[in-house]
């Protein structure tokens, strides 16, 4: 993969095509967010909003295999990409 993995959208999935996982990946990403904490008298906190500032993916792993620099984005099944999950995922 690039630096920068591309990300999936709507439309489309990460597929490893080294070994053709379409829904096992380790992702790597950063983020700085913004948090409304709500303490209680205790002072034990529950988070009542989160709002993503700013976010990362750094990297992508296939998890059966371990390949990084095989990751590619293709269409989801009902755009026209692969429907199959792969070898040992339950898949066809």
């Amino acid at each position: 993969m690039a630096d920068s993995p591309v990300i999936p959208d709507e439309r489309s999935r990460w597929r490893c095509a080294h070994c053709g996982n379409l829904t096992r990946f380790d992702v790597v990403r950063s983020s700085r967010v913004r948090e409304f904490w709500h303490l209680d008298m205790a002072g034990q906190p529950t988070i009542d909003e989160t709002e993503i500032l700013v976010e990362v993916v750094e990297s992508v792993t296939c998890r059966w295999c371990g390949a990084a620099d095989r990751i590619e984005v293709v269409s989801r099944p009902e755009f026209g990409g692969p429907a199959d999950e792969g070898p040992g995922d339950g898949g066809p």
